[in-house]
C-alpha cells in the first residue's frame, strides 16, 4: 500500500511540471494589423481594404517585420487597431503559426510602411 501511495504522490508532483513546461511562452511581436484574405499583400488603399476585409467577414492577422502573417486565436484583441503598425504581446501557438494576443500596444506610422493608404 506504501508503494502505491508514493508512486501516486510522485505522479501528482511530477504531472503538473510536465504540463507547466509545456506551457506557451509570451512574444513580444512587431508588425500591423492586416486581414486574412489580403495578409502582407496589400497594394492601393491598404488601410481601407483591411477595414473593409474584416467587415466583409475575414480575420484580422499581424503581419509581423519579417512579413509573417500570423493567425490570431483571439482577435476581438485588435479591434480598433486595424491598419496600425503595432506591438503585441502574445504566446505562440504549439505549431507556432497562430499566437493568442494578451495585449496591443499602438506604434507610430501606418501599415507597415503605407501612409494613408498608399504604398511607399
Amino acid at each position: 500500500m506504501k508503494y502505491f501511495a508514493r508512486v501516486l504522490l510522485t505522479g501528482f508532483l511530477v504531472v503538473p511540471g510536465c504540463v507547466l513546461a509545456q506551457a506557451p511562452k509570451s512574444r513580444t511581436l512587431t508588425g500591423y494589423i492586416s486581414d486574412s484574405k489580403c495578409g502582407a499583400m496589400h497594394m492601393d488603399n491598404g488601410i481601407g481594404c483591411v477595414k473593409q476585409c474584416i467587415e466583409n467577414g475575414n480575420q484580422p492577422v499581424l503581419v509581423d517585420a519579417h512579413q509573417q502573417v500570423w493567425s490570431v486565436e483571439n482577435p476581438l484583441a485588435l479591434k480598433g487597431y486595424y491598419g496600425d503598425n503595432v506591438e503585441v504581446i502574445a504566446q505562440v501557438s504549439a505549431d507556432g503559426k497562430s499566437i493568442h494576443v494578451i495585449k496591443v500596444t499602438k506604434k507610430p506610422g501606418v501599415m507597415g510602411g503605407m501612409k494613408d493608404g498608399a504604398m511607399r
